[in-house]
Protein backbone atom coordinates (compact mmCIF):
# COMPACT_ATOMS: atom_id res chain seq x y z
CA UNK A 1 0.00 0.00 0.00
CA UNK A 2 1.13 3.54 -0.80
CA UNK A 3 -0.02 7.00 0.28
CA UNK A 4 -0.60 8.91 -2.97
CA UNK A 5 -1.49 12.58 -3.46
CA UNK A 6 -5.14 12.72 -4.55
CA UNK A 7 -6.21 16.33 -3.94
CA UNK A 8 -4.33 19.64 -3.91
CA UNK A 9 -5.33 23.28 -3.51
CA UNK A 10 -2.26 25.27 -4.55
CA UNK A 11 -1.36 28.83 -3.45
CA UNK A 12 -4.36 29.39 -1.16
CA UNK A 13 -4.25 32.42 1.12
CA UNK A 14 -5.17 32.03 4.80
CA UNK A 15 -8.07 34.42 5.44
CA UNK A 16 -8.32 33.89 9.19
CA UNK A 17 -6.50 32.21 12.10
CA UNK A 18 -8.84 31.45 15.01
CA UNK A 19 -7.12 30.12 18.14
CA UNK A 20 -10.44 29.80 20.01
CA UNK A 21 -11.92 27.25 17.57
CA UNK A 22 -11.52 23.55 18.39
CA UNK A 23 -8.93 22.63 15.75
CA UNK A 24 -8.84 21.92 12.01
CA UNK A 25 -8.92 23.99 8.83
CA UNK A 26 -12.10 25.53 7.42
CA UNK A 27 -12.10 25.55 3.59
CA UNK A 28 -14.62 27.06 1.16
CA UNK A 29 -16.84 24.09 0.18
CA UNK A 30 -16.65 25.09 -3.51
CA UNK A 31 -12.89 24.39 -3.41
CA UNK A 32 -13.48 21.10 -1.58
CA UNK A 33 -15.85 19.97 -4.33
CA UNK A 34 -13.37 20.89 -7.07
CA UNK A 35 -10.64 18.64 -5.62
CA UNK A 36 -12.78 15.97 -3.96
CA UNK A 37 -11.93 16.64 -0.30
CA UNK A 38 -14.51 15.69 2.37
CA UNK A 39 -15.53 17.10 5.72
CA UNK A 40 -13.39 15.42 8.36
CA UNK A 41 -10.73 14.25 5.90
CA UNK A 42 -7.09 14.39 7.02
CA UNK A 43 -4.98 16.89 5.09
CA UNK A 44 -1.39 18.11 5.05
CA UNK A 45 -0.98 21.89 5.14
CA UNK A 46 2.30 23.38 3.90
CA UNK A 47 3.04 27.09 4.26
CA UNK A 48 4.93 28.62 1.33
CA UNK A 49 5.42 31.66 3.57
CA UNK A 50 6.92 30.19 6.76
CA UNK A 51 7.78 26.62 5.77
CA UNK A 52 5.52 25.23 8.53
CA UNK A 53 3.93 21.83 7.85
CA UNK A 54 1.07 20.27 9.80
CA UNK A 55 -1.68 17.70 9.55
CA UNK A 56 -5.27 18.41 10.50
CA UNK A 57 -8.78 17.69 9.25
CA UNK A 58 -11.19 19.56 6.99
CA UNK A 59 -14.28 21.52 7.97
CA UNK A 60 -16.49 22.68 5.11
CA UNK A 61 -16.90 26.46 4.89
CA UNK A 62 -19.44 28.62 3.10
CA UNK A 63 -19.47 27.99 -0.66
CA UNK A 64 -17.95 30.82 -2.69
CA UNK A 65 -16.69 32.65 0.40
CA UNK A 66 -12.98 32.09 -0.25
CA UNK A 67 -12.58 31.07 3.40
CA UNK A 68 -9.36 29.36 4.42
CA UNK A 69 -9.25 29.48 8.23
CA UNK A 70 -6.59 27.89 10.44
CA UNK A 71 -8.37 26.84 13.63
CA UNK A 72 -7.17 26.03 17.14
CA UNK A 73 -3.54 24.96 17.62
CA UNK A 74 -2.96 25.18 13.83
CA UNK A 75 -3.25 28.96 14.12
CA UNK A 76 0.00 29.05 16.13
CA UNK A 77 1.96 27.64 13.18
CA UNK A 78 0.22 29.23 10.18
CA UNK A 79 -1.12 32.79 10.34
CA UNK A 80 -3.60 34.95 8.45
CA UNK A 81 -2.14 36.12 5.12
CA UNK A 82 0.21 33.15 4.62
CA UNK A 83 0.22 31.32 1.29
CA UNK A 84 -0.41 27.59 1.72
CA UNK A 85 -0.82 24.32 -0.13
CA UNK A 86 -3.52 21.92 1.06
CA UNK A 87 -2.93 18.25 0.18
CA UNK A 88 -5.16 15.18 0.60
CA UNK A 89 -3.83 11.65 0.23
CA UNK A 90 -5.27 8.22 -0.50
CA UNK A 91 -3.81 4.97 0.79
CA UNK A 92 -4.10 2.40 -1.97
CA UNK A 93 -2.25 -0.12 -4.06
CA UNK A 94 -3.62 1.31 -7.33
CA UNK A 95 -2.95 4.55 -9.27
CA UNK A 96 -5.01 7.55 -8.16
CA UNK A 97 -6.79 10.14 -10.31
CA UNK A 98 -5.30 13.39 -8.96
CA UNK A 99 -7.24 16.65 -8.78
CA UNK A 100 -5.08 19.75 -8.31
CA UNK A 101 -6.23 23.34 -8.60
CA UNK A 102 -4.60 26.74 -8.54
CA UNK A 103 -6.44 29.56 -6.76
CA UNK A 104 -5.88 33.32 -6.79
CA UNK A 105 -5.17 35.53 -3.76
CA UNK A 106 -8.93 35.62 -3.00
CA UNK A 107 -9.03 31.79 -3.07
CA UNK A 108 -11.08 31.71 -6.26
CA UNK A 109 -10.52 28.88 -8.73
CA UNK A 110 -8.09 29.80 -11.54
CA UNK A 111 -7.33 26.50 -13.28
CA UNK A 112 -6.77 22.80 -12.91
CA UNK A 113 -3.08 21.88 -12.70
Amino acid sequence: MRALMRSKIHKATVTEANLEYIGSITIDSELLDLVGLWDGEKVLIVSNTSGARLETYVISGESGSGTICMNGACSHLIKKGEEIIIVGFEITDKPVQQKSILVDKSNKFVQYL
